[in-house]
């Protein structure tokens, strides 16, 4: 059975930090792609980041590139990681790990983004970043 667990969401002002991780079982995380998707209410599911296949490959979204960096400890704890530096008022979301079997072939770069090419999800966890 697949289950992802993520913690580290909590609140903070704006210029701080947090790492979210994702723990998994029933899954090696190095052979998936992981992402992580943040949501905010009436709004579209954003792809932030994805690691594929032994971290071969990392992918971010305009809006956080620079300031977040995903990683994996693949081999060590099965966890996936993400952390965000430099928050921003507009990084407030409820924030969600996915997989995706890839294989070798790690994420897609034309596909990592879209929330409906994954097939486990994680439970969300809440950001908010305050002025």
């Amino acid at each position: 059975q697949v289950q992802l667990v993520v913690s580290g969401g909590g609140s903070v002002q704006s210029g701080g930090s947090l790492r979210l991780s994702c723990a998994a079982s029933g899954v090696n995380v190095s052979s998936y792609c992981m992402t992580w998707f943040r949501q905010v209410p009436g709004k579209e599911r954003e792809g932030v980041a994805a690691i594929g296949f032994a971290s071969t490959g990392t992918y971010y979204a305009d809006s956080v590139r620079g300031r977040f960096t995903i990683s994996h400890e693949g081999n060590v704890k099965n966890t996936i990681y993400l952390q965000m530096n430099n928050l921003q008022p507009e990084d407030t979301a409820m924030y969600f790990c996915a997989a995706q079997f890839n294989g070798a072939l790690g994420c897609d770069s034309g596909s990592w983004s879209k929330g409906d090419k994954y097939s486990y999800w994680g439970q969300g966890t809440q950001v908010t970043v305050t002025s």
